[in-house]
């Protein structure tokens, strides 16, 4: 994409902040705004994949659940495939699974134990990141299934909570579009 849809968009501009949720002290960056804006959701989806165009990405990996979202326009723009990486409960049949902690709280994913070959290069997406612990337990699931992951890739990154660190010192490579400071 060329132009406005993947030049000087201002993204930021289109994420809004909402205190106290869903927590007291929390600062809140709703995406929502910024997918509902025709050229923002473009231009978001064309920086997330431009990296990695012409590198062979086979699948590109959804965390739930703006991951979906954004992970299913990213594997269209790339030509790749899409997986989704669900909460617990919502896929069906044979699945691996990963428990994991929140900023404000714990949960399990679970990926189809067939979703990847082994040897398959992935891109994992996903609207924010955080203190890491929820892209960590995607790249484990895939991990273990012999995926080949080339990136992580977010809209937001809150760096005081140290989920890129945390990501690149398990050897990943991060990409994101937006920081904002605090928590």
């Amino acid at each position: 994409m060329t132009g406005a849809a993947s030049g000087n968009h201002d993204l930021r501009a289109l994420i809004r902040t909402i205190p106290d949720f869903p927590k007291p002290g929390i600062l809140f960056r709703d995406v929502t705004t910024l997918l509902a804006d025709g050229a923002g959701l473009r231009a978001s989806v064309a920086r997330m994949a431009e990296p990695w165009e012409g590198h062979g990405i086979d699948k590109v990996i959804g965390l739930e659940a703006r991951g979906f979202i954004l992970g299913g326009a990213v594997a269209c723009h790339l030509g790749a495939g899409f997986v989704p990486v669900r909460k617990a409960g919502k896929l069906p049949g044979k699945v691996l699974t990963q428990d994991y902690a929140l900023e404000y709280g714990s949960a399990t994913f679970e990926l189809h134990e067939d979703a990847i070959e082994a040897g398959e290069t992935v891109l994992i997406v996903d609207d924010l990141l955080a203190t890491g612990g929820t892209a960590e337990a995607g790249i484990a699931l895939l991990e273990r299934l012999g995926a080949r992951i080339a990136a992580c890739s977010f809209i937001v990154d809150l760096p005081a909570l140290g989920g890129r660190k945390r990501l690149e010192a398990l050897g990943m490579s991060v990409h994101t579009l937006v920081a904002f400071d605090g928590a």
